[in-house]
């Protein structure tokens, strides 16, 4: 069973992703920031990141550029509802840090299995 480590600071969405991800079969940890997600995926590395990009604390930017130091092959799909930018810009830029996959918020259950399957199908 792969291990999917969600990082959002929405308390509500987190639960509604990891809730999703679970009931597919998938063993699910959170995290509420970047911060947070560098110090569980240290302590146990995931199969798979889901992250948010604007985030308190430490955002996603951050929190990618700090795993792929430390882990080259970390697996990495972002989500983002844009905030600040273009939802595709914050999401272009995600890609260029080496994210595998991108989803734009609001995520439908379909579209989330799917990238996350796609990406945990793909040679590591």
């Amino acid at each position: 069973m792969a291990k999917i480590l969600v990082v959002d600071d929405d308390a509500t969405l987190r639960a509604l992703l990891a809730g999703t991800l679970k009931r597919a079969g998938y063993d699910v940890e959170q995290a509420a920031d970047g911060r947070q997600a560098v110090r569980a995926y240290r302590a146990s590395p995931a199969d798979l990141v889901l992250t948010d990009m604007f985030m308190p604390e430490m955002d996603g930017m951050e929190a990618i550029m700090m795993l792929r130091r430390e882990f080259p092959d970390v697996r990495i799909v972002v989500m983002s509802g844009g905030a600040y930018f273009g939802t595709s810009d914050i999401l272009e830029m995600a890609e260029q840090l080496g994210a595998a996959r991108t989803l734009a918020k609001p995520i439908e259950s379909e579209d989330l299995l799917r990238a996350v399957e796609a990406v945990l199908r793909e040679e590591g």
